[in-house]
């Protein structure tokens, strides 16, 4: 097949596609017609990937057939009324879901953190290995505080949400694996405890905690929800209980992207209580206030809107119409 000749053959048929596509309003006639020259260009860039695929000619409807697609199928404009749904109603129902495999998480989490911790301070070859003793007390005496002023609070913040949302997004999008989260979860809690067990051996352990908890309450839960969400969809890849494994885990997906995004939010608010109060002149009992009553809106948020939405029906998941209509399945 020659391109340029075909191209020749059809160029009146894909310019009256795109002069449909781009009209506001069609009529009867004029849609009908859209369609037919939807479908046939469908068959003409098929025809040339198998038999001449020129990357220009490719490339070119590629995008002409992906403006026409908006057409036919219709778009889903953004409404007030769907950020209204999202943060009243699907947002806090997969918190929700999640709350228990969030608890499991931050238990292991903590006690991991805390064994590795009394293990590092207790264990000379431990603490070798984290660095010379001269090292060491530069960090507990000021590397670890400097790191929350090296930066001005805006940057310091913007830079906390991005790396932790990072991680969050990664823990969710890799959970089916069963492995990363686990992972993840494991560098973060022994790099904690030993962070603390230097604290305490060189330096203030109190220091630590007061740095640590006012934005960590916050970050940490951030992390063990993604975390728990990771493994709740690997979960559901071994068990997808009464429905097939494909259509659970498109359910299950869906419902953690809605997690994801959430958590966006949530870590965002967490890089401003870190980069603006953690950093700041307070006093101590201040700032762990602060990060308390920012962890406890969390959970009143998840516990008390989240359950109310989960009876009512809400899963966390995009409506059918978004999400696809399914067939009924016996089990």
């Amino acid at each position: 097949m020659d391109p340029d000749a075909f191209a020749a053959v059809h160029e009146g048929e894909w310019r009256r596609l795109e002069e449909l596509s781009r009209r506001r309003e069609l009529t009867g006639p004029e849609a009908d017609e859209l369609v037919r020259l939807y479908q046939a260009t469908a068959g003409h860039l098929s025809a040339l990937r198998s038999s001449a695929p020129d990357p220009h000619l490719v490339s070119r409807l590629s995008v002409l057939l992906g403006h026409a697609r908006g057409r036919v199928a219709g778009t889903h404009e953004l409404r007030l009324d769907d950020v209204v749904r999202f943060f009243a109603r699907s947002l806090p129902a997969a918190f929700y879901r999640v709350r228990w495999w969030t608890v499991a998480v931050a238990a292991a989490f903590l006690v991991l953190a805390v064994v590795a911790g009394v293990h590092a301070a207790r264990t000379p070859e431990v603490m070798a290995q984290l660095g010379s003793p001269s090292q060491l007390q530069n960090y507990a005496e000021e590397a670890f505080a400097a790191y929350y002023n090296n930066y001005p609070a805006p940057d310091f913040a913007a830079q906390v949400w991005t790396n932790n949302a990072w991680i969050a997004a990664q823990c969710i999008g890799l959970g089916i694996t069963g492995v990363y989260p686990v992972f993840v979860l494991y560098q973060n809690a022994v790099g904690i405890g030993q962070a603390g067990a230097i604290m305490e051996v060189y330096g203030d352990v109190g220091v630590y905690f007061s740095l640590i908890l006012p934005h960590g309450m916050m970050e940490l839960t951030a992390i063990f929800i993604a975390g728990g969400a990771g493994l709740k969809l690997f979960w559901t890849a071994v068990s997808p209980g009464g429905r097939t494994r494909g259509r659970a885990l498109a359910d299950e997906g869906r419902s953690l992207v809605t997690v994801a995004v959430g958590l966006v939010v949530v870590l965002g608010v967490s890089g401003l209580v870190e980069g603006f109060v953690t950093a700041s002149f307070l006093p101590t009992w201040a700032e762990l206030t602060i990060g308390a009553l920012v962890l406890a809106a969390y959970w009143t948020y998840t516990l008390v809107v989240g359950r109310r939405a989960v009876a009512e029906g809400e899963t966390g998941d995009l409506e059918a119409d978004l999400a696809g209509h399914t067939l009924a399945q016996a089990g």
